[in-house]
């Protein structure tokens, strides 16, 4: 499996994009695969895929996280739609803590994103009938579910300019940053 592998100033999270072999039928590409991902430093074991399907532009699912013992690394990707796909470090000790990137992942670009324990993540659709399949490396635990609001001014997000972002009641409550003590610790990233 051809992997490109992209990181970002932040240290952990990493942008993937598999190879796609395109012909008059249309493409296969090999979307996942742990030997590949192994050979680029990343060895990570998924446990559950999850798949979301969101109708319309402008809704916003996040900022989630779970914490220990049910911590989730998460590996993103668009099989329709396009996202702006957001994770925030909440690493405490991480010279970047409360700082964020922003991604578009699309169907068309192909773009995965690796989001490490120790990140918030979020997404806004910017398309009708997007899907998102990510796999996890933990089990959902409700009990261990958390997440910061969407919107918190800290943290600087340019989200998509809507008339009004569509999120769940359990979203528009999250509390801000400054308001959730991280269980996160910063250890400097050693793979990729």
């Amino acid at each position: 499996m051809a992997l490109q592998i992209e990181t970002f100033a932040i240290k952990g999270p990493l942008l993937i994009t598999p190879a796609r072999f395109k012909d008059a039928r249309g493409f296969f590409s090999e979307t996942y695969s742990a030997p590949s991902l192994a050979e680029a430093g990343i060895s990570l074991t998924f446990v559950q895929d999850n798949h979301s399907m969101s109708a319309e532009p402008g809704i916003v699912r996040g900022l989630h996280f779970q914490v220990p013992p049910h911590a989730q690394d998460k590996l993103v990707r668009v099989v329709r739609g396009k996202i702006l796909d957001v994770a925030v470090d909440i690493r405490k000790g991480s010279p970047t803590f409360g700082r964020h990137l922003a991604v578009e992942l699309s169907s068309e670009n192909w773009k995965q994103l690796l989001v490490p324990v120790g990140f918030a993540h979020g997404f806004c659709t910017l398309e009708p009938n997007t899907e998102i399949i990510y796999k996890v490396t933990s089990p959902y635990a409700p009990q261990s579910d958390m997440g910061i609001r969407w919107n918190d001014p800290a943290l600087e997000v340019a989200w998509p300019a809507f008339a009004g972002a569509q999120l769940s009641g359990k979203d528009r409550a999250l509390p801000f940053l400054a308001e959730v003590d991280s269980p996160f610790q910063y250890e400097p990233v050693t793979r990729v």
